[in-house]
């Protein structure tokens, strides 16, 4: 049994689902698809593949702070033996590839909450995360972060740490960022800590190389958007009309990831006709990227206290520790 964290959350309910949601986002001047969508079971292997890719700096990057700052991330509260009244609650979760490190560290966490959109992502990591910690409970929430989340009740009165990897902060425009920080906060209550990782700012050549990989696994990854409508919406795209673009816009500092069609064609979506001129995109993510005084700025903003700040060699990456007053 759950309840509903009361607080105002920072973006109004969907209130429908895929399938409106795609028939607005075409029906759109300029077209555009969330990237909550991606990650459908597809989706979430071929995103798990792209952070196993030379160019994919993000999550080699950030594993490697993890491995050598886990400890001091977790903090006294998990170090000084009073882990079982602590509880992890992951924003995002995915495989809980990047969690296990933490988890490592933390033989006395009383449980784990991980919030995905995936359910069969969310499953595989609860059968090996259980397997591999038997002292752990592993309670997987499917929802989307975005939006109200029911927490289990057996988190009230305890301590709760957030984490929130990947830089999928970055997801988010920097007023919706702060909205989902603010969100957090209360989430996670009084004196509560957020781990979350965030991608710096940098020659733009490497965010290319890391969005438009030379295997072609991230442009399967966004065609599989197009590919899931057919599936589950009985959709007509034909894919190889469309190609997959990542560009760095500096001025808002950001990837944006599109898909192009190639042609003048049509997409018929539940009985509607979606026109497609040649060169005409639609706007599937964006990723926007953070000086680390931007983000402890964006964070104070949200009601954090900033706390420490943790880079890897080659200040590719950043995590920080955020604190609820």
């Amino acid at each position: 049994m759950t309840n509903e964290i009361d607080f105002a959350w920072p973006f109004a309910p969907r209130g429908h689902g895929f399938a409106e949601d795609v028939l607005d986002g075409l029906s759109r001047s300029e077209k555009r698809l969330s990237c909550l969508y991606l990650y459908d079971a597809v989706g979430s292997d071929l995103f798990d593949e792209i952070t196993r890719l030379p160019d994919y700096y993000p999550t080699r990057a950030e594993t490697d702070i993890l491995s050598a700052h886990g400890e001091e991330m977790l903090g006294e509260e998990m170090l000084d033996g009073a882990g079982e009244d602590v509880a992890l609650v992951e924003f995002g979760s995915g495989s809980s590839r990047k969690t296990e490190i933490l988890l490592e560290r933390a033989p006395r966490l009383a449980l784990y909450a991980p919030i995905d959109v995936c359910g069969s992502a969310l499953e595989k990591a609860r059968v090996r995360l259980s397997a591999r910690f038997p002292h752990l409970r592993v309670t997987p929430i499917v929802a989307d972060f975005s939006q109200p989340v029911a927490l289990p009740e057996d988190l009230a009165g305890r301590h709760r740490i957030g984490f929130f990897p990947g830089s999928t902060i970055g997801n988010f425009a920097p007023d919706e960022a702060r909205g989902l920080l603010l969100a957090m906060r209360i989430l996670l209550g009084p004196g509560g800590r957020l781990i979350v990782g965030v991608d710096l700012k940098k020659e733009p050549s490497r965010f290319i190389a890391a969005y438009n990989d030379a295997h072609g696994v991230t442009a399967a990854f966004n065609l599989n958007l197009l590919a899931r409508i057919n599936r589950e919406l009985g959709g007509g795209f034909d894919l190889s009309g469309f190609g997959h673009q990542a560009i760095y816009d500096e001025r808002e500092g950001r990837v944006e990831m599109r898909l192009v069609s190639r042609r003048r064609q049509t997409a018929t979506i539940g009985g509607r006709d979606f026109a497609f001129s040649r060169g005409e995109a639609i706007h599937t993510e964006d990723c926007y990227k953070y000086a680390v005084d931007e983000f402890r700025a964006a964070a104070s903003g949200a009601g954090w206290a900033p706390g420490r700040v943790w880079t890897d060699a080659e200040a590719l990456f950043s995590v920080h520790e955020l604190r609820a007053p």
